[in-house]
């Protein structure tokens, strides 16, 4: 399995507008692996939030009783 070479990354350049930084020009590359990295952060403090929550079990019945409409809803967009 061949990996593609790791491009050269550029420096990051800041355009100016009335000498104010008003934009940055990113290598494709280093702007993905931003938003990997930002996308990272974003589920690590979801489930921060989700583990300071006490869990609420409930029965197989009760959950397909409350979700009955959404499950047959979708089954007639389906046909």
């Amino acid at each position: 399995m061949r990996t593609k070479p790791k491009s050269k990354r550029r420096k990051a350049e800041i355009v100016l507008r009335d000498g104010k930084p008003s934009a940055v020009i990113l290598d494709i590359d280093e702007y993905q692996s931003i938003l990997e990295r930002l996308e990272d952060i974003e589920d690590i403090e979801m489930l921060k939030s989700m583990r300071e929550k006490s869990l609420k079990f409930r029965s197989l019945e009760d959950f397909l009783e409350e979700h009955e409409s959404d499950v047959q809803g979708s089954n007639r967009t389906r046909r």
